[in-house]
């Protein structure tokens, strides 16, 4: 399934308005200027899955009913089928798809992602984003050049890096191909596990 920019950004605005939140809370809950949540909120930018988490975080609703109005709805188990999820396509090709969209009450967010191969990146600084949790990446495919606060680590196929995620983290794909990886982002919780 691929939401549609447009009906997410009209669900974040409903929201912010339900919550009577100003564009000022969100843009300093989401790490923008005014101008440019209000550019996102309008639908007339990409959203990137750190924007989509850190909505969802403010309103205090899950990142999936952001992604398609629905709440999730399993209690227990959730069976994802090969191929099968929720995709966001955001971030300069980043594919994102999300396996347990709807396990209630998750821990964690389980994405495969596909990283695009992109030679100009390789010559630029990473991108860093910023999440509060923890996440674990595991490397199923190619290679990813990984920035973790200025500190620049290579990794391959099998090699799994787990990291404060609030602080400033980008990969990108190199050695020409795509890199694919299993991402669990794990949200701060009251909540035991027994």
């Amino acid at each position: 399934m691929e939401p549609n920019i447009q009906e997410i950004s009209r669900r974040i605005r409903a929201l912010r308005e339900d919550c009577g939140f100003t564009m000022q809370e969100m843009a300093d809950a989401t790490g923008r200027t005014v101008a440019e949540y209000a550019a996102q909120e309008a639908g007339e930018q990409d959203l990137s899955f750190t924007f989509l988490y850190k909505c969802a975080a403010k309103f205090g609703v899950d990142t999936i009913e952001l992604l398609t109005g629905e709440t999730p709805h399993l209690k227990g188990l959730s069976v994802v089928r090969k191929g099968d999820g929720i995709s966001i396509k955001r971030r300069a090709g980043f594919e994102y798809l999300h396996k347990a969209p709807t396990l209630n009450e998750r821990l964690a967010d389980p994405f495969l992602v596909t990283t695009p191969y992109d030679p100009e990146a390789v010559e630029k600084p990473i991108h860093l984003s910023h999440h509060k949790g923890q996440e674990l990446d595991y490397i199923l495919s190619g290679n990813m050049r990984f920035s973790y606060e200025g500190n620049i680590m290579e990794l391959s196929a099998g090699d799994t890096i787990m990291y404060d995620s609030g602080r400033g983290h980008g990969m990108i794909a190199i050695g020409g191909e795509p890199c694919v990886f299993l991402a669990v982002v794990i949200e701060p919780s009251d909540k035991q596990v027994i």
